[in-house]
């Protein structure tokens, strides 16, 4: 059984949206493109590196696909991670594209939630949700986030598009590994634990 692990930048009010550059995502005129940078350091950037260690796919929404197909096929070829975003396989899920043209991609077709299940089923390494916040949204409410690797940096935005954002499903969280880098960013990897309980202090 393969795993479905969400990967992604938040900022420290739980921000996903656009982190990497001023106009990669500024839908809803969200003004605050590229929050990442200036708040990260080369701790996260090898943290990020072992996230693909275990990985040998991708699966993505159409936005992010779309972001990453115009960049990473042109990048730097001295960039270590040109070549591992260009050789790892690529799951697709669009209701809109009809085909995809960068290197080892393949477009799922039908409902995303039975494709991605059968994905599960089938053979093969983990396979890692980056950015594609709607996407990732579905896959939580139906059970198919297997972990959650995620950078939270120190930075608030205010507004923009959140990965846990109201209505997500209570969910209770079993901490992997958790850490802070020197720039204060937290490194945490979480796997869901069932629901969450309730107590009280009186």
């Amino acid at each position: 059984m393969r795993e479905i692990i969400v990967c992604t930048f938040l900022t420290l009010d739980g921000v996903m949206q656009d982190p990497g550059g001023p106009d990669e995502d500024p839908e809803s005129g969200f003004e605050h493109g590229g929050w990442q940078k200036p708040v990260s350091d080369e701790e996260v950037g090898a943290a990020i590196a072992g996230w693909y260690e275990p990985s040998d796919a991708m699966l993505l929404g159409r936005k992010t696909y779309e972001i990453f197909a115009s960049y990473w096929p042109t990048a730097d070829p001295d960039n270590p991670f040109t070549h591992r975003m260009n050789s790892m396989h690529k799951y697709v899920a669009s209701r809109t594209l009809k085909s995809v043209e960068w290197q080892n991609s393949t477009l799922l077709e039908g409902d995303i939630v039975e494709a991605v299940r059968k994905l599960k089923a089938s053979d093969g390494g983990a396979i890692n949700v980056v950015g594609s916040g709607d996407l990732a949204q579905t896959l939580m409410r139906h059970n198919l986030v297997d972990e959650y690797r995620l950078t939270v940096h120190p930075v608030i935005i205010g507004t923009g598009k959140r990965l846990f954002a109201d209505g997500a499903i209570p969910t209770s969280l079993e901490p992997v590994s958790v850490s802070t880098t020197k720039g204060g960013t937290v490194v945490g990897v979480y796997r869901p634990n069932g629901q969450p309980g309730y107590d009280s202090y009186s």
